[in-house]
């Protein structure tokens, strides 16, 4: 298949260079090779002769800007992927996105799978838990040099790498018309996450539940948590944390 790939960063590279592995031909779609999401520029070039587009792409910010970002963004890649006869788009989401609305990027990644939906296009959803390499930024938002402040938030974090077979798999596949829950295969509070990464890190500051601290203090119960028939991955965080 060809496939474009939009976004080269921590998943879109490797997922590049997964479909190139398993034969595909890929386009790797970025600023820097010339694609400009916002302004609609280069995106016909790279969606010549593509069968799938996967957006894995970012808002350069987490705040109310991110919603007009996805707006325009999604909008001109729906456009361009009719001109282009695309007949499968695939978009990256967050598992409970829809359920966090105090949070302006979780309403923006919201936006993006209406209109994903809304569009022209048969479309697939992979709705990801967050990522294992994200765990140690989320922790530093809210640490100083006597201790980690972090809300008793249920996640299932996963592997970025487990993310991008089941992206992979989905962009090869048939389109879902709808949406996949991916999530890696243990269930832990934010807390007990952060105690492991000090601990495999030889730090040793504690970590306080404080559920008023960061970004996960917005979000409620278990929303950040798969439902039944999730897929869900094999990498487990204790041994990436130790890999």
């Amino acid at each position: 298949m060809k496939i474009t790939v939009i976004g080269t960063g921590l998943i879109g590279s490797q997922l590049a260079t997964e479909l190139t592995a398993r034969g595909h031909e890929v386009t790797a779609a970025s600023l820097s090779s010339g694609v400009d999401l916002l302004a609609g520029t280069g995106l016909d070039e790279a969606l010549a002769g593509a069968e799938t587009v996967v957006n894995v792409t970012n808002s350069p910010t987490f705040d109310e800007q991110s919603i007009e970002f996805f707006r325009t963004t999604v909008s001109n890649l729906l456009a361009a992927g009719e001109r282009a006869g695309v007949r499968h788009q695939v978009a990256l989401s967050i598992v409970g996105v829809d359920q966090v609305a105090e949070l302006d990027y979780y309403r923006a990644k919201t936006l993006q799978e209406e209109l994903l939906r809304g569009g022209p296009t048969p479309y697939s959803i992979v709705r990801a838990t967050q990522f294992f390499e994200f765990m140690e930024p989320t922790m530093s938002w809210t640490s100083d040099e006597t201790a980690v402040r972090l809300p008793a938030t249920p996640l299932r974090p996963i592997a970025s790498a487990d993310v991008v077979d089941a992206l992979a798999d989905v962009a090869t596949g048939a389109p879902l018309g709808g949406i996949l829950d991916i999530a890696g295969p243990d269930e832990f509070t934010l807390d007990e996450i952060g105690r492991m990464t000090l601990a495999a890190r030889g730090d040793r500051r504690p970590v306080v539940v404080d559920d008023r601290a960061g970004l996960f203090a917005a979000v409620r119960g278990n929303v950040l948590t798969p439902g039944p028939g999730a897929r869900l991955a094999p990498t487990r965080y204790r041994d990436w944390l130790n890999g």
